[in-house]
């Protein structure tokens, strides 16, 4: 993890999403403390194909293992949608596209607690990726999808929490 990115101040919350405090980057990741991230699910504008992206090797948590949404952790006081905005400039260069918020939930896992909110995005491209966050990243059928859940190392928070909203608001 870079010093700025241990150093950015983060929100960390309770099962209900109620700030209980603020902490670095760097005090949630090594104290495992529940906080708030967005999720979003970008697919073709079709329907019929999900972008899934390979994350990169220096990311804090999950380094170099696949996801099936772009997302992350939201700045302290950060509104879902303009943090679900942020992330997907960030991390696929995709400004001015429309988000649907499908819902949200919590997950917990061996390396991190989430309060999170999911949104789809339609939008085929192009995508780029400026802060270095993704390595590449590719359309897949909801039948690749599940090949890739199956046999490669995904992110397990946006394959439990995220992708069933996601499958479910585009009727996969």
């Amino acid at each position: 993890m870079s010093s700025k990115t241990a150093d950015e101040l983060v929100e960390e919350v309770d099962v209900d999403g109620t700030v209980v405090r603020v902490v670095t980057r760097a005090v949630m990741r090594a104290e495992r403390l529940r906080h708030r991230c967005t999720y979003i699910g970008v697919v073709s504008v079709d329907g019929t194909s999900l972008l899934v992206h390979q994350r990169s090797f220096d990311k804090d948590v999950f380094p170099g293992w696949w996801d099936v949404v772009a997302g992350g952790v939201c700045a302290v006081g950060e509104p879902w949608d303009v943090s679900a905005e942020r992330e997907l400039a960030e991390e696929l260069g995709v400004t001015g596209v429309p988000l649907v918020d499908v819902g949200g939930g919590t997950w917990t896992g061996g390396d991190a607690s989430t309060v999170g909110r999911v949104f789809v995005a339609r939008h085929d491209g192009p995508f780029t990726f400026a802060d270095g966050e993704v390595i590449h990243a590719r359309f897949m059928t909801w039948d690749e999808v599940s090949s890739l859940v199956r046999d490669e190392q995904v992110c397990p928070d946006s394959v439990e929490l995220a992708l069933p909203l996601v499958r479910s608001a585009v009727g996969w």
